[in-house]
C-alpha cells in the first residue's frame, strides 16, 4: 500500500526509520488517528500495569516513547505532578490529538515532540523514567534506539514498556487470522521487525536491552482483553478498518470480501458480552535500569 508524507514546515526531525515515518504520517497513520479513541479504548487495560511497573513519583521527569495520541503521557504527567512528561512519536496526526488531549486536561507540564527515538538528540540524563505502551517494537536498529534512550536517562533510571508476545500466543491475533485465512491471503507475521512482534522473544529482548546499556532486566507476561467495541456493529466497523484486515480484503472480489466479513463477524460474536466485544491478548511487561 503506497504512503505519502505530508509537507512539513522546516527541515523536520532526524529520522532513521523512514519507512515507519512514511507509514505513520501517511494513509495508515491518518486512519489510526481518525480512530484514536477506539484504539486507546482497545488497549486501555494495559495502561495500569505499565504505570505500576514504572513507579512514577511526583517530581520525576518521564519520557514516553511512541506516545501516539498521548494517553499514557498524560497519565504519567498526572503521576509526576511536580515533574515533567515528554511524549515522542513519529506521527504528526497522532501528536495533534496528544497536544489537544493534554490541553483539555489542563496539564501544563506535558509536551510532545515529533521524533524518532533512535536518533533524536535528547539531552543527556534528562529523564528519570522512560515508558512505552507498544511503541518500542518499530525501531530500525533496536540496539541504537535503546542506547539513545539510555543516554537520555539519569543513572539507574527505570525503563518500563509493553510489547506483544508471539502472534500464535495472542487470542486476538489467532481469532482474526483463523476467521480470514480461508478467504484472503494473509502475510506471515514478521518477528524480526520492525513490526508488532519484533520483541516477542524475551531472550532477544534481553540481549537488545543489555547491548543498549540496560541491566536488571525483568520480563513478565501480562494478559489483558482488548476491547473492540460496545456492540457487534461497532466492533465490526472498527476491526474491518484496521490495516491487517482492510489491506487483504481490498485484494479480493466483493463476494469473497462478504464471506470473509461474515466469518469475522461470527468469530467476534463468540466474544460478545454485556460490556462489549472483548478478546484475550498477551503482552510482555519489560522493566530495566540504565546501567
Amino acid at each position: 500500500m503506497p504512503h505519502t508524507t505530508p509537507e512539513a514546515d522546516g527541515p523536520g526531525p532526524a529520522v532513521a526509520n523512514t519507512e515507519q515515518a512514511r507509514m505513520w504520517n501517511g494513509d495508515d497513520g491518518r486512519r489510526w488517528a481518525a480512530q484514536y479513541l477506539r484504539y486507546d479504548e482497545m488497549l486501555a487495560a494495559y495502561t495500569p500495569p505499565l504505570l505500576d511497573a514504572a513507579g512514577i513519583t511526583a517530581e520525576q521527569r518521564v519520557l514516553d516513547v511512541g506516545c501516539g495520541a498521548g494517553v499514557t503521557t498524560c497519565a504519567a504527567a498526572r503521576a509526576a505532578r511536580g515533574g515533567e512528561a515528554v511524549g515522542v512519536d513519529l506521527s504528526r496526526p497522532l501528536l495533534e490529538h496528544a497536544r489537544r488531549r493534554a490541553g483539555g486536561q489542563g496539564l501544563d507540564h506535558v509536551r510532545f515532540e515529533e521524533a524518532d527515538a533512535q536518533v533524536h538528540p535528547f539531552p543527556e540524563a534528562a529523564f528519570d523514567t522512560a515508558i512505552s505502551r507498544f511503541g518500542t517494537m518499530f525501531f530500525a536498529d533496536p540496539v541504537a534506539a535503546f542506547g539513545n534512550i539510555a543516554r537520555a536517562m539519569a543513572p539507574r533510571g527505570r525503563l518500563a514498556f509493553l510489547c506483544w508476545q508471539r502472534p500464535q500466543d495472542i487470542d486476538w491475533t489467532r481469532t482474526l487470522r483463523a476467521a480470514l485465512a480461508p478467504f484472503v491471503e494473509l502475510p506471515t507475521p514478521d518477528t524480526d521487525g520492525p513490526g508488532p512482534y519484533s520483541l516477542a522473544e524475551p531472550r532477544r529482548t534481553r540481549e537488545l536491552l543489555a547491548a543498549g546499556g540496560f541491566d536488571e532486566i525483568a520480563i513478565e507476561s501480562v494478559r489483558e482483553p482488548v476491547s473492540l467495541g460496545g456492540d457487534m456493529a461497532e466492533a465490526m466497523a472498527f476491526v474491518s478498518e484496521m490495516g491487517p484486515v482492510r489491506g487483504p480484503l481490498s485484494e479480493v472480489d466483493p463476494a469473497t470480501r462478504t464471506r470473509a466479513l461474515d466469518s469475522l463477524r461470527n468469530a467476534l460474536a463468540a466474544h460478545r458480552a454485556d460490556d462489549g466485544v472483548r478478546v484475550g491478548s498477551a503482552a510482555w511487561l519489560v522493566t530495566a535500569r540504565r546501567g
